[in-house]
This record gives C-alpha cells, sequence and structure tokens, in this order.
C-alpha cells in the first residue's frame, strides 16, 4: 500500500493535528492515543514518513523505535498505576492496523481488566514435521528479502 501523507499521524508530524505528546526526540514522537482503549494509552511512532508499516521501515528507523520502548513502558506502567502493559504492533489491515504510518501501541493493563487476551495456544506442541517447512520458507524469504 502506497505511503497516504494525509493519515492522521503524518498530520501529527507536520502540527495540522493536535496531540498530547509524552516523548520527543529527533526520530520519536509519542502521545496519547486519542481513542484509548486504556488510560494512559500510548501511541509511539517514528517521524520518518513514506512508509505505511513496521515490515516497509529501514532497520535504523525501527531500531530507534524499539529503543524508546523500554523507558516509555516504565514511565506509562508508573504514571497509570498499571500492572502491565501490551506492546501492540499491527502490520496490514488484516492484522487490525487502521493508520497507515509505523506505530506501535503501549496499553496499560491492570489485573482482571479483559481488554485484550491472546489467543489460547494450541493444546500440541510444533513437532518437527510441521514446523520444518515453515522454518525453511521463512528462512528463504529471509535470504531473499
Amino acid at each position: 500500500m502506497p505511503y497516504d501523507n494525509s493519515n492522521v499521524f503524518a498530520r501529527i508530524l507536520r502540527g495540522e493535528l493536535p496531540c498530547y505528546r509524552v516523548f520527543e526526540d529527533a526520530n520519536v514522537l509519542a502521545f496519547l492515543d486519542a481513542f484509548p482503549v486504556a488510560n494512559g494509552h500510548t501511541l509511539v511512532i517514528p517521524k520518518l514518513t513514506g512508509y505505511s508499516d513496521l515490515s516497509e521501515l529501514p532497520e535504523e528507523a525501527a531500531a530507534q523505535l524499539a529503543a524508546v520502548l523500554p523507558r516509555l513502558c516504565r514511565a506509562v506502567k508508573a504514571a497509570t498505576g498499571s500492572d502491565a502493559v501490551n506492546i501492540i504492533q499491527n502490520v496490514g489491515a488484516a492484522s487490525g492496523q487502521a493508520v497507515f504510518h509505523p506505530h506501535f501501541h503501549i496499553v496499560p493493563r491492570k489485573e482482571g481488566d479483559g481488554l485484550i487476551k491472546f489467543p489460547a495456544s494450541r493444546s500440541s506442541m510444533l513437532g518437527a514435521e510441521e514446523a520444518k517447512p515453515v522454518a525453511e520458507a521463512i528462512s528463504g524469504a529471509l535470504s531473499k528479502i
């Protein structure tokens, strides 16, 4: 999907839309989600534009995002009194991505809040017969990317 310069995050970066900033450096901006699922729900975006999702982002820009996540998680937990956080990153519409600019969600969690629950793992462990072809396919794809 081609990058849309009119997406909400690009507009925030250009100062066309307001946001409640919680962190900013030369490469990254973090701000409160305008439609939070929990108090303190924070979005972390690269300032670099032109990329629709994390899989398109240059590795250096992805590393800059990842570098600030631990500190932001600690700050969100401390500020909200949460027990934990989910870090959510969707890549593509089928995964739930709605704004096509790379971003991470930091969602504060409290025990029993019922917000997000990862589906239960299957009951049987992955075996070699099933795993080897998938592992080889992924390794092969990596060598071509």
